[in-house]
């Protein structure tokens, strides 16, 4: 079968046809996608996304409109087909916003004279709080993995994981993605690359600094691997192998089947805040482009102290 662009012959509905232009054109886009970089978890949510999108407008045996011929009535039909799924309003706002980038790809190509997925409004997010550790709770967790009650294989690599987590409140992606060279021992620094493949430095603590040493003297890794982490066969744990340990701590330690990586993130951000960090410095260290991502941890503060007040005061 002819391996050409324009030619080959694609699955995406489970049987093989000549690839229309929209679909080329999304092949383009997560090409382009791909060699600026973005995460892996990013290329996998819009492929996806994107996937839907031309299959919902693919009946069998007929070709999709070409990117040309889509307008905001067409998108707003494609969404409204998304809420009989009973999809959450931040999913359907992540198809929607891939959408936008797709279209305004094809405007920078010059292949559209505008982006016809900006007419159509966002649906509004729920304003929801995300649910924090205390400090008490993340740290007898990652107390109770520094016992080893599990009788886990590698229980210096499982510390470290969870001493990055919440000593530097990195995503689990960035903590995947550490490699060696991106140590600074002498001067507890982690070079960390974020969102869009940005750099920052975040700094670890004296109890990361032990569990790191700890698992770099007992590390058996592959020959030239270079991740800090690496799984049973001594390549880069994934990130889909480093949220299952932090589940299964989770769940057999603490009983809480909620708590996730980024729980430890959510924690990290709120106690550095409560304890007087102010609002800027938390942004950096967590790598947010906007100050109102990080300002969430404000209200959760806000409502923490809120609880306390309505508790303990006689006039409350």
């Amino acid at each position: 079968m002819p391996k050409s662009a324009d030619s080959r012959a694609k699955a995406w509905m489970g049987t093989w046809m000549p690839a229309s232009e929209l679909e080329t054109s999304i092949e383009r886009y997560l090409a382009e996608l791909r060699r600026k970089n973005a995460s892996p978890h990013t290329l996998a949510a819009y492929r996806e996304d994107l996937r839907q999108f031309l299959e919902y407008f693919s009946p069998v045996g007929e070709a999709p409109p070409g990117p040309g011929e889509f307008d905001a009535w067409k998108i707003r039909e494609w969404l409204g087909s998304l809420y009989p799924r009973q999809l959450s309003a931040l999913s359907i706002r992540r198809k929607l916003s891939a959408l936008r980038a797709f279209f305004r790809f094809l405007v920078r190509e010059g292949r559209l004279p505008a982006n016809p997925a900006r007419l159509v409004r966002m649906p509004k997010a729920p304003k929801t709080l995300p649910v924090v550790m205390t400090a008490e709770q993340a740290n007898a967790l990652v107390d109770q993995v520094a016992v080893n009650k599990l009788e886990r294989p590698y229980p210096s690599r499982d510390l470290a994981i969870f001493e990055l987590l919440y000593g530097c409140g990195v995503r689990i992606g960035e903590l995947v993605g550490i490699d060696l060279e991106d140590l600074d021992r002498g001067e507890r620094w982690i070079r960390v690359r974020g969102k869009g493949r940005k750099e920052r430095q975040v700094p670890y603590g004296s109890k990361a600094a032990e569990a790191l040493e700890r698992y770099l003297a007992e590390r058996i890794a592959q020959p030239g691997e270079a991740a800090l982490f690496v799984n049973h066969r001594g390549g880069r744990l994934s990130d889909r192998g480093a949220r299952g340990i932090v589940k299964l701590y989770a769940v057999c330690l603490a009983g809480d089947p909620s708590v996730h990586p980024h729980s430890f993130r959510h924690a990290y951000a709120t106690h550095l805040l409560a304890d007087g960090a102010d609002l800027r410095s938390i942004q950096e260290l967590l790598g947010h482009a906007r100050l109102s991502t990080t300002q969430k941890y404000t209200q959760v503060s806000l409502a923490d102290l809120m609880a306390v007040y309505d508790k303990a005061h006689p006039k409350a």
